[in-house]
């Protein structure tokens, strides 16, 4: 499909050193809108929606804000960790507002897997189902995030 000219500036945004250093597609030669459309066919799969991802990751992000002595413990298995440094982002696709620079890890202490996620990455999982391209350093695997999460 050939890209509009909103879509090429959506695609310049992502691209590495512009809005972040790494940026947002990794090694991915898809389009954006074409990982799109395959995590959303993942999430078909899992039986799950983007928006009830974004849910479980807010809830953790949350829980952990106000633990300044460690990690907090979430639902008696998770150890959840985050992480505010100074800065804020904005969404690649064009969104108003400003997402706080923040990083939250969340560890499953019965599997011993842990993942890392930003305040941007839940925003770009429930406003444009995007969870970035392959490789990129904040990528979420829909499949891992489900088998992890719920």
């Amino acid at each position: 499909m050939k890209q509009t000219p909103i879509d090429k500036r959506i695609t310049a945004r992502m691209q590495p050193g512009n809005l972040t250093y790494n940026g947002f597609l990794g090694t991915d030669r898809r389009d954006f809108r074409q990982i799109i459309a395959d995590d959303e066919m993942a999430l078909d799969k899992l039986g799950k929606t983007a928006e009830e991802i974004a849910d479980r990751l807010e809830y953790f992000q949350n829980q952990s804000y106000d633990s300044f002595q460690g990690p907090a413990i979430v639902d008696k298995i998770y150890e959840v960790e985050t992480e505010v440094v100074r800065g804020f982002l904005p969404c690649p696709f064009g969104h108003n507002g400003i997402y706080r620079k923040s990083f939250t890890t969340v560890k499953n202490t019965i599997t011993g897997k842990s993942f890392t996620f930003t305040a941007l990455n839940i925003h770009l999982i429930r406003e444009h189902h995007f969870f970035e391209g392959k490789d990129s350093h904040f990528r979420l695997e829909p499949h891992e995030i489900v088998a992890e999460l719920f």
